[in-house]
């Protein structure tokens, strides 16, 4: 590279002069600057936070999955963790493993609430709500499974905004709606001043119990006239099992008006199979009636049912030829005169 040329005697001093001036000049504006503002030093200000409390509920909680999962279930874990700011996730968990290891997986993401969604068969989706590691947990079957893409309602809520929990008051008549009350409000519900949730409640989670099954919804608040828009997932959860421990343990509540899919499966198969049968037996009477000789009766006792006897009419006999009548012969000359007129075109006489 080409050394660059040192300027000499005056045309240095020239440039040293002129960046004295500039530098004069800019300290003369941030003077100015300063005076207007009021202060006599630039202090920079940051807006405080929107929140000013301290997160002090803790509750994190882990939304993952078992090897096995359709789409749609995919797609609903994922429209529950962007309802819910405090969930974490983790990768699907191999089928071998035994549900005991959800509460290690637990322990090593630091979190105290589990929603686990176990599939089986390639059909059956059943999900888990536990508290980790001391318990209680809840095993429901997932039914209607309606997801946010699916559904494309008309509702909208902010992003990791903090909801309302609403329960039907079923929910404090028998003592294990009460518990499962408790374990929904505890996992579903946003704790206060979390980092990652919004200072607001713009939406409503609805757990209302019909058909001796939850059903829950999720709603739009709409700030003009409270009125509810449905945003979506929604589904059906139906209890199985309510346990003391978390995905263990002796049995706190068994539900007595569950059927398992395969037994539901297992008596429509059987249904169809009667119909079967019973149209298979149909064929074979019509067979054998077919099949059966038929007695051929030489007289048939009915034929003189309708014979009914005539009134004899006296037999006349004719001598005379009948006379023809005048209008016969009227016909007879018309023809005729029509026939000579024929004749007479074709020939040119007329």
């Amino acid at each position: 590279m080409v050394a660059a040329k040192r300027k000499r005697g005056a045309e240095a001093a020239r440039e040293r002069k002129t960046k004295k001036e500039k530098r004069t000049e800019n300290e003369g504006e941030e003077e100015k600057t300063e005076t207007e503002t009021g202060g006599g030093s630039a202090e920079i200000t940051v807006p405080p936070p929107v929140s000013m409390g301290k997160w002090k509920n803790k509750e994190r909680v882990l939304v993952f999955s078992s090897r096995g999962i359709n789409f749609r279930t995919r797609h609903l874990m994922q429209d529950l963790k962007t309802m819910m700011p405090h969930s974490k996730a983790d990768t699907k968990m191999d089928r071998k493993d035994k549900l005991f290891v959800v509460n290690e997986v637990c322990e090593i993401k630091n979190c105290n609430k589990c929603i686990f969604f176990e599939a089986k068969k390639n059909m059956d989706l059943y999900m888990w709500v536990s508290n980790v590691p001391h318990g209680p947990s809840a095993k429901f079957l997932v039914q209607n499974v309606h997801t946010l893409a699916e559904l494309k309602m008309t509702g909208n809520c902010l992003k990791g905004s903090r909801p309302l929990l609403s329960f039907d008051p079923k929910f404090d008549k028998e003592p294990h709606y009460a518990l499962l009350k408790e374990l929904f409000t505890q996992t579903f519900s946003t704790p206060q001043y979390h980092p990652k949730s919004q200072p607001f409640v713009d939406h409503v989670l609805t757990f209302t119990i019909a058909d001796k099954r939850i059903w829950f919804r999720n709603y739009q608040i709409i700030e003009e006239d409270a009125s509810l828009v449905e945003i979506g997932p929604r589904f059906v959860l139906n209890l199985i099992k309510i346990f003391q421990g978390s995905f263990g343990g002796p049995t706190l509540y068994e539900n007595p008006h569950f059927q398992s899919p395969n037994m539901c499966r297992r008596m429509v198969r059987m249904a169809k199979a009667a119909r079967q049968k019973e149209r298979q037996m149909v064929k074979e009477i019509r067979l054998e009636k077919r099949k059966e000789v038929k007695e051929v009766l030489t007289e048939d006792v009915t034929d003189d049912v309708f014979v009914t006897p005539a009134e004899e009419k006296p037999k006349q006999v004719e001598h005379e030829a009948p006379r023809p009548s005048k209008s016969n012969k009227k016909k007879k000359l018309k023809l005729t005169e029509l026939k000579k007129r024929t004749l007479l075109k074709r020939k040119g006489l007329r």
